[in-house]
């Protein structure tokens, strides 16, 4: 008995059903990417615009010009926006090399060993990430006033390395429980101590972890604000800060198009970063939520 397969005619529409789900896809994709890149359009858009053309509502760059950049770098006006820079990425990447030091040890004691609280160890380090930065204000101003560190760098960078602490903790724990056993008891078996397998073996399989961690950390280290408004001086203040108080000309208005400029030149750099290394981020974040 023979028996007959049926094949799709080439010309066969798709259903309706696949129709309407394409729809709801590409139109829950194209609402994200205007919530998102939105503002971060109109604002390189008024970055390149003429200051007097700062409030056009032309959806488009017209106007164009690089006079809003130079005036962002301008001192004469106060402003010191190279040196906070400068002062961002000191603070970010020291927060960021300490957080994942110490972050990266208690991530994997928290995943591969067994002790008397270990799940409220981890509760804590969790609970911590949602604590409310404004009540540290008052206590933490007060503490690195008696200790003589306002408007220096450590006042800023110890708080920091706090906030991100959690996260890198709770992003590395995961991936480093989901790691196979198998490979750390083989390098004991051929002699390695326990650090030496930790070094050797697991450290370069949650390389790609540790990356999307220094990367999340890093940004949420220059995007802080409210501590470094207090605790920063001119010399030591972020950019955060420094773009807060960005003046113009005229004492009286609020010069816009110099802050779309300064806020574009450290944007860009951050997103650039994120899309060159995108594969690396999603490879971290999701590796350690798949078991094989």
């Amino acid at each position: 008995m023979s028996t007959q397969t049926t094949e799709k005619p080439a010309g066969q529409s798709v259903p309706w059903t696949h129709r309407l789900r394409s729809v709801r896809l590409y139109t829950g994709v194209i609402v994200v990417l205007l919530w998102g890149l939105g503002p971060f359009y109109w604002m390189v858009v008024t970055a390149f615009r003429d200051p007097d053309f700062t409030f056009d509502n032309t959806p488009w760059p017209t106007h164009v010009t690089l006079e809003n950049f130079r005036n962002a770098f301008d001192t004469t006006r106060g402003n010191n926006f190279g040196k906070a820079l400068l002062n961002s990425v000191i603070i970010g990447s020291i927060t960021t090399v300490i957080a994942l030091v110490i972050g990266v040890l208690a991530a994997y004691a928290l995943a591969r060993l067994t002790f008397r609280g270990k799940y409220l160890v981890s509760g804590l380090i969790l609970s911590a990430s949602m604590f409310p930065v404004v009540v540290l204000v008052t206590p933490l101003f007060q503490l690195f006033t008696n200790l003589g560190w306002i408007g220096q760098y450590q006042a800023m960078i110890i708080p920091n390395i706090s906030f991100v602490l959690p996260m890198t903790v709770y992003i590395l724990a995961s991936f480093f429980a989901e790691l196979p056993w198998e490979l750390e008891e083989a390098a004991r078996i051929d002699g390695a101590t326990k650090m030496q397998a930790f070094r050797l073996v697991m450290l370069p399989l949650a390389a790609p972890a540790v990356f999307t961690t220094a990367i999340l950390a890093f940004i949420a280290a220059v995007n802080e604000y409210l501590l470094a408004r207090l605790l920063s001086s001119g010399s030591t203040e972020p950019v955060t800060v420094a773009v807060a108080r960005f003046s113009g000309n005229n004492p009286l208005v609020e010069p816009y198009a110099a802050i779309m400029a300064a806020g574009t030149i450290v944007s860009i750099p951050l997103v650039i970063m994120v899309l060159l290394f995108q594969r690396r981020i999603i490879s971290g974040l999701t590796a350690g939520g798949v078991k094989s």
